[in-house]
């Protein structure tokens, strides 16, 4: 029966990752999925689906909502008052045309670590990259990879201090801050960028000793069609914490704010979380909860989540008082945030009710003592299988909150018996989840190529390299470094 519940797991797998790169939704596949991986199992698919299942999924909703909620609403705020568009424009008039590539990056990188969605970056940047490097005349196949690297690598995963939900998941399971081993973060981040900046400028100079150019004066940037089409919106809905259908809902301002007023959210979301992490939220007496009303639960519990919830919730008042006037329709665009977390909160919660029904079978401990049994100590086992259940996914969240769900209080206990700093577990989990998951069925691909008008067969190669490559660099860095010197 052990064979056969195995075999269900596969199966389950199989169907969930064939389905959903189908377009399928990924709140019938999951339970739909968990019940034919029982069933195989001789397990009672019922309690498994209304009770198992559930409590993953709602245990995933009530740990991580606040921070869909808040970083949706963010986004759609900066999105609307102009905010984003004007750190754009900033970008690309100060380094031009020349540094086409670096201005795209690093448009991208400062709106997304201060906490800005990268569907919502999406949207801003296409079209701010487009006139780029047509006006540098860098072939247009090169814009998707550009913008990912600026918002779904370093700033997603590694940079220390990212209100991501990728940088958020590992927090509950090991008990750490969102600034957990700052030092490894800023060295993956550096290799992140340095790499990813190569491997285009060598892209680049290839396409000007070839006498190709931007090739594409009949491109048109079909932002609105990528917003509204439902197979975009699936695919999206498991990757990051906005909802597309919500991106032309409410109101843009038409007059953009100075670029300090618009880079003030940003460096307030970093600073709150720093000193809320750092500074406010230990020096509390939090004695309280210790009591059974309360979980009972711990500082370590809830501390990251807390900082990084206080973070949005002071950025996003300052950026209406500043805003306010910029802002016409204000509880449209509230709204529109709102909603826009809804969906990819409650599709990645069902991707974690599917992996709590399977780390529940019996078979499971098989997967269980293989994850274990690799070698290399458990800073190898944990980015594997974490890499794994993120590439199966198409989802760096879903996938990594599966593998802490089935192994992190696993994991705990290892770092606790050979005296491993928890801060390393953390960083090797968020870095290896941006990596594998980054495959042609994911999201933000399908996403961000439907907004630049682009297809897989021009522009996947470099997302590749410049993203998946460059990560995977990084995480072999930091847990060589990790292993060495510990955590810093």
């Amino acid at each position: 029966m052990i064979l056969l519940g195995f075999i269900g797991i596969l199966l389950a797998l199989a169907l969930l990752i064939g389905l959903a790169y189908r377009g399928w939704s990924v709140l019938l596949l999951a339970p739909g999925a968990a019940l034919l991986a029982a069933l195989l199992s001789g397990e009672p698919m019922l309690a498994h689906w209304t009770l198992t299942f559930m409590r993953g999924a709602a245990g995933f909703f009530a740990q991580f909502f606040p921070i869909f909620l808040l970083g949706a609403l963010f986004g759609k705020l900066m999105d609307d008052s102009g905010s984003v568009q004007s750190i754009a424009r900033f970008m690309g008039a100060r380094l031009g045309a020349r540094h086409a590539v670096l201005a795209v990056v690093l448009a991208g990188a400062m709106v997304t670590y201060g906490g800005v969605s990268l569907f919502v970056a999406f949207f801003v940047l296409a079209p701010m990259a487009h006139a780029l490097f047509r006006d540098a005349d860098i072939p247009h196949r090169l814009m998707p990879a550009a913008i990912m690297l600026g918002t779904a690598s370093f700033t997603m995963s590694a940079m220390p201090g990212t209100p991501a939900i990728q940088n958020a998941i590992p927090m509950p399971f090991f008990g750490t801050t969102p600034f957990a081993a700052p030092g490894l973060g800023l060295i993956a981040s550096v290799i992140m960028l340095l790499f990813g900046l190569w491997w285009l400028g060598l892209r680049v100079a290839g396409a000007r000793r070839q006498g190709l150019g931007f090739q594409g004066a009949a491109v048109q940037l079909d932002p609105d069609t990528a917003a509204d089409d439902p197979y975009v919106r699936e695919r999206a809905s498991t990757a990051q914490s906005f909802d597309p259908a919500e991106v032309h809902h409410g109101q843009r301002s038409l007059a953009l704010p100075p670029v300090w007023v618009a880079l003030l959210p940003l460096a307030l979301v970093v600073a709150v979380n720093l000193l809320m992490s750092l500074v406010i939220l230990p020096r509390l007496d939090l004695g309280f909860l210790a009591e059974a009303r309360w979980g009972p639960s711990s500082l370590a519990s809830v501390g990251g989540i807390w900082s990084v919830v206080v973070a949005l919730i002071a950025a996003i008042l300052l950026l209406i008082a500043l805003n306010h006037r910029r802002l016409p329709n204000l509880r449209d665009s509230i709204d529109a945030g709102a909603n826009a977390a809804v969906l990819p909160v409650i599709s990645v919660a069902s991707l974690v009710g599917f992996g709590g029904v399977v780390a529940a079978l019996p078979a499971f401990q098989l997967v269980s003592e293989w994850v274990l049994g690799i070698g290399g100590g458990p800073l190898v086992s944990l980015a594997l299988s974490t890499n794994i259940l993120a590439g199966l996914t198409g989802s760096a969240s879903g996938g990594l909150t599966i593998a802490l769900e089935a192994l992190g209080s696993t994991y705990m206990q290892l770092a606790a018996e050979i005296g491993m700093d928890p801060a390393l577990l953390h960083r090797v989990a968020a870095i290896a989840s941006g990596t594998l998951d980054t495959l042609p069925h994911n999201g933000a691909v399908v996403t961000l190529l439907a907004v630049c008008g682009a297809t897989h067969r021009e522009s996947y190669f470099d997302i590749v390299m410049a993203c998946v490559v460059s990560a995977l660099l990084a995480l072999v860095a930091v847990i060589v470094l990790g292993t060495l010197f510990g955590s810093f």
